[in-house]
């Protein structure tokens, strides 16, 4: 019996179709990866006698030679994951800065040393000024002025909400609760550099947080406790 199941088999034959580089569930990291297709074929004494269909497409790992689901390039990898991060406290520091004014310099070093942390670890203070008034001059995406004698822009525009948005909202599903919550913390601290939020500071920060998926109770929470932690 043993040597007739020997005799016979199935085989596939695969082609590759594309490879790039992805973010692979076996091995945990980065790894180059070949998008395939197959054809099955039932095999007598090795040798292919009949068809049976179709195989993949799949993602072979070059590294683990695993196969796995196209939503596999779903998860971002971890050099665009971290491109991702820091684009998103790129966009929610300027965001803030354009709503409560850059008139204080604790606020000024507080949204370096953010942006430095995320990995722009070369950001100036003069290089964060200069993109907030380009951007206040680029009326398509940061429309309007503050008209209550601040220097600020509108926190209120569409267009604001919008960059915080299309910044957050690809990479809150490939961040834990925890790294949700320390995002909007970071904003929060940002604010609360010159004294208790502004109305136009909680509002960006409200849209933080609904563009991270966090529940609108945990947001409030969340804001209520950084107001109350001694800075």
């Amino acid at each position: 019996m043993r040597h007739k199941l020997g005799m016979v088999g199935v085989r596939t034959s695969w082609r590759t179709l594309a490879d790039g580089e992805f973010f692979c569930p076996e091995c945990g990291g980065d790894r180059n990866y070949r998008r395939r297709t197959g054809r099955r074929r039932l095999t007598l004494l090795g040798v292919p006698v009949l068809p049976r269909g179709t195989a993949g497409p799949v993602l072979e790992c070059s590294s683990c030679t695993g196969h796995f689901g196209l939503d596999a390039l779903d998860h971002p990898t971890t050099t665009r994951f971290s491109a991702m991060l820091r684009d998103a406290v790129h966009t929610v520091t300027l965001a803030l800065l354009a709503a409560g004014g850059t008139a204080s310099r604790t606020v000024r070093e507080q949204a370096v040393a953010a942006v430095r942390a995320s990995g722009f670890t070369e950001c100036t203070e003069e290089q964060l000024l200069s993109l907030l008034a380009a951007l206040a001059a680029d009326t398509g995406r940061l429309p309007g002025t503050y008209h209550d004698g601040r220097d600020g822009l509108d926190p209120c525009g569409t267009a604001l909400a919008i960059e915080l948005h299309e910044a957050l909202e690809p990479l809150a599903p490939h961040l834990a609760p925890a790294g949700r919550e320390s995002l909007l913390l970071q904003g929060a601290r940002i604010a609360l550099a010159d004294g208790p939020y502004t109305g136009p500071e909680r509002e960006v920060l409200t849209t933080v947080g609904t563009a991270l998926s966090l529940d609108a109770q945990d947001t409030d929470r969340l804001l209520a406790a950084a107001a109350r932690t001694p800075s």
